[in-house]
C-alpha cells in the first residue's frame, strides 16, 4: 500500500454522519488521538514493505508467502471497514477504537515474537482486524468532536500529520531494520498504541444518537471469505506461473462466494453493510472501478521498489526508505491544491490527466536497474507522486458528489476499502516477482511495471467516461 494514507481516508471524516457529542474540554486532544490511532494503521503498511527482503531472509518462504505479511494485513481490513465504522455506530465509537487499538497492539506483539512465516502472518491478519476497528472509528470521533470550519481545520490537520508520518515512516522503519531488525518495526507499535488507549480513555467524549445501526455480520463473512479465496488462488497462480488445480479451485470458489455477498446484501436491503442501490448510478461504480485499478497499481508499486532496490541493487533498508521519500512531500504539497481547484472546476479533468500523469510514470520506473538513483527511481517517483496529487483530494470530491448526502459515509467507507482492496489483488499477483533473486528481479518488475501503466491508464479511461463534469450531487 502507498507510504500515505489516501484522501478515500479523508473523506471517511469529511462524510460521516455526525453523531451527538458532549462538548470536550480539550478538543485538541481528541484530535491528537484521532492522529495517533490511524498512524497505527497508516504507517505499520509501508513499514513492513521496506521490511519485507529481511523478513525474507529471516524466516524464509516462497513468494506468495512473502506476500501474505502484506495481504494478511490488507484482507481484513478492505473487507471489514464498513462492518468497523457500523460496529461504532452500534457499540460505541469509543469502545470500538479502544478494543481495536489492543487487538492492533496485542497483534504486533505476536508479530515482533514470531518465530516463522505463519505465525508472523496470523498477527498481521490480527493487525488487520484491529485496523479495521481503528480507521473507521477514530475519524468518525473526530467528525462528531468538530463542527463547521473547525471540523474542516481538524480533518485538514489530521491530513498533514499523516502526510508527515508517511514521510517519515519508512526511513524510521528503514534505519530499526538496518540497526535493530525487522522485529523493531512491531515494537514500536506498542508504546505508541499505548498512549493512544490512554488518551482514548481519558479525553474522548462521544455519545451514540440513541438509534442502533443494524449489522451485517454475514455479509461481512462473505466478503472476507470471498477475497481470501481469490487472493490465496492469484498468490499461488502467480507464484507457480501457472493455473493450478488448487489455485483455480479458490479463485471459482471465491467468485461464487462474492456473487453468494451479492445476493445477501440485495436481501438485506437498508441493513446491508454495502446497499446495493449505491450502484444505480454509473458514476460511483465508474470511481470505484478507477480507483481499484489506481490503488491497486500505487499497491503494487510500493510493495515492489524497496524490495527490488534492496535485493538487486544492493541499497540497505534505511535508503530503501529514503528513496520513497519524494511521494509523500510531493503528495502532500500538491494535494490541497488540487482539492481546490476541483471544487471550483470539477473532478473530471484532473481525475482523467492525473491517472495518465501516473501511467507515465510507471512507464519511467521500467527504467530502475540501469543507472543511479537520481537518473532513474526519482524521476519515476516524482512524476508518480504528481499524477497521484492530481487524483486523490478530487477523487475524494467525485465519490461524495456522486450519491445523495444520506450515504457519503458509506460512500466514503467503501471506496476507502476499494482502495486497499486493489492493493490486495495486486499483491496477490506479484509473487512471480517476489521468487526471483538479485538482477533477475529486474525483467519481472518491469514486466509489474508495464502491467502497473496499463492499469493506471485505464483508470483514466474509467475518469473521463463516467465522471460528471459538474460536482454536484445526483438528484
Amino acid at each position: 500500500m502507498s507510504v500515505l494514507p489516501s484522501d478515500c481516508d479523508r473523506a471517511l471524516a469529511a462524510g460521516a454522519a455526525p453523531a451527538h457529542a458532549e462538548a470536550p474540554a480539550h478538543p485538541n486532544l481528541v484530535l491528537c488521538t484521532s492522529i495517533l490511532a490511524s498512524s497505527l494503521a497508516f504507517i505499520d503498511g509501508s513499514v513492513v514493505n521496506v521490511g519485507l527482503s529481511a523478513i525474507g531472509q529471516d524466516l524464509g518462504g516462497r513468494g506468495a508467502d512473502l506476500s501474505w505479511v502484506v495481504n494478511g494485513y490488507l484482507l481484513p481490513l478492505s473487507s471489514l471497514l464498513l462492518l468497523g465504522g457500523a460496529l461504532g455506530d452500534h457499540y460505541g465509537r469509543k469502545r470500538m477504537l479502544v478494543i481495536g487499538m489492543a487487538v492492533f497492539a496485542l497483534a504486533a506483539l505476536l508479530c515482533a515474537l514470531a518465530p516463522g512465516l505463519s505465525l508472523l502472518v496470523a498477527g498481521r491478519v490480527l493487525q488487520g482486524v484491529g485496523a479495521a476497528l481503528v480507521l473507521p472509528n477514530s475519524l468518525a470521533i473526530l467528525s462528531a468532536t468538530f463542527e463547521g470550519k473547525k471540523r474542516g481545520r481538524a480533518v485538514g490537520i489530521w491530513a498533514a500529520a499523516g502526510a508527515g508520518a508517511g514521510a517519515i515512516g519508512p526511513l524510521l522503519g528503514g534505519w530499526l531494520i538496518d540497526a535493530v531488525g525487522w522485529r523493531a518495526v512491531f515494537y514500536i507499535n506498542l508504546p505508541i498504541a499505548a498512549l493512544a488507549i490512554f488518551m482514548a480513555w481519558r479525553f474522548v467524549q462521544v455519545k451514540t444518537n440513541g438509534k442502533r445501526v443494524p449489522l451485517d455480520p454475514l455479509g461481512a463473512a462473505l466478503a472476507s471469505l470471498g477475497l481470501a479465496c481469490l487472493t490465496w488462488g492469484l498468490a499461488e497462480a502467480s507464484t507457480q506461473k501457472h493455473l493450478t488445480l488448487w489455485a483455480g479451485m479458490a479463485l471459482a470458489a471465491g467468485v461464487a462466494i462474492l456473487l453468494a455477498f451479492v445476493w445477501v446484501e440485495r436481501r438485506a436491503g437498508e441493513r446491508a453493510m454495502l446497499p446495493l442501490k449505491l450502484f444505480g448510478g454509473s458514476g460511483f461504480s465508474g470511481l470505484n472501478l478507477m480507483t481499484f485499478l489506481l490503488y491497486g497499481a500505487l499497491g503494487a508499486l510500493m510493495l515492489l521498489v524497496p524490495f527490488v532496490l534492496i535485493q538487486a541493487l544492493d541499497y540497505s533498508a534505511k535508503e530503501a526508505g529514503a528513496a520513497l521519500l519524494p511521494f509523500p512531500i510531493v503528495l502532500a504539497i500538491g494535494s490541497p491544491f488540487m482539492g481546490r481547484f476541483a471544487a471550483r472546476h470539477g473532478s473530471r479533468l484532473p481525475l482523467s490527466i492525473g491517472a495518465l500523469i501516473v501511467a507515465g510514470g510507471f512507464l519511467l520506473a521500467m527504467r530502475i536497474g540501469g543507472g543511479s538513483y537520481t537518473t532513474t527511481v526519482l524521476p519515476a517517483m516524482l512524476v508518480i507522486a504528481l499524477g497521484m496529487a492530481c487524483v486523490a483530494a478530487p477523487l475524494t470530491t467525485a465519490v461524495l458528489s456522486s450519491v445523495d448526502e444520506s450515504h457519503t459515509g458509506i460512500a466514503s467507507g467503501f471506496n476507502s476499502a476499494v482502495a486497499r482492496g486493489g492493493g490486495l489483488i495486486a499483491t496477490a499477483m506479484l509473487g512471480v516477482v517476489l521468487t526471483a533473486q538479485g538482477r533477475a528481479l529486474l525483467g519481472p518488475f518491469h514486466a509489474a511495471l508495464a502491467v502497473c501503466a496499463v492499469s493506471a491508464a485505464a483508470a483514466a479511461v474509467c475518469a473521463f467516461i463516467w465522471v460528471r463534469q459538474s460536482n454536484m450531487p445526483p438528484k
